[in-house]
């Protein structure tokens, strides 16, 4: 299987909030949710250092104007974040070149990270600090739901398959032909005739 749309969503996510990326990418792999995470990001001091990163990112994100700054700061470090990442993605599952997938992942992060620095600029026009603080917190929550979706889907095709697996079973169960011992009949009394009911005296 590609890895190219887990390629494209990480690019994307680092665009909005690239160390909530390698900070989550790096946890999913060291706890064993995933196999898809290479060894370099789940690394002790890549997870602190990303984490350290992600809570001052969380702090001046929802600054009004810092976040622009914050972000102006960022126009470069996202888009390398985006290729780096996608690249170590590429080399981890082997179906897609480093260069291309590096191409990808960095094109996505620099596309969401105008997106999201357009955006706030707008928002920094209104007078009440709450709007910040509400887009900042939704974007961290869509890019930790998109990243781990990405990387752990849903169980469902498993759960079909073993509800089918299930299914064959049972129906190899009540489809068994039956015993013979099971369906013989009862030994009958010395002299009965079959057929004829017995008399009374």
């Amino acid at each position: 299987m590609s890895a190219l749309p887990l390629i494209f969503t990480a690019g994307w996510a680092s665009g909005v909030n690239a160390y909530a990326v390698v900070l989550l990418l790096g946890i999913l792999g060291r706890f064993g949710f995933t196999d898809s995470v290479p060894d370099g990001l789940q690394r002790t001091d890549v997870l602190i250092a990303a984490a350290a990163l992600f809570l001052i990112e969380a702090v001046a994100d929802k600054i009004p104007y810092l976040d622009s700054f914050w972000d102006a700061l960022h126009t470069v470090v996202r888009p390398i974040a985006g290729a780096v990442v996608a690249a170590l993605l590429a080399g981890q599952d082997g179906s897609l070149p480093q260069l291309a997938a590096g191409a990808v992942g960095g094109t996505a992060a620099l596309v969401s990270h105008l997106v999201k620095a357009g955006t706030r600029m707008a928002v920094n026009t209104s007078p009440e600090p709450a709007s910040n603080i509400v887009v900042s917190t939704a974007e961290d929550v869509t890019v930790a739901g998109v990243v781990t979706l990405a990387v752990v889907p849903p169980s469902g095709g498993g759960g079909d398959r073993g509800g089918a697996a299930r299914h064959r079973s049972g129906a190899g169960v009540f489809l068994r032909e039956p015993d013979p011992s099971l369906s013989a009949p009862a030994p009958r009394p010395p002299g009965s005739a079959r057929g004829q009911p017995s008399r009374s005296r």
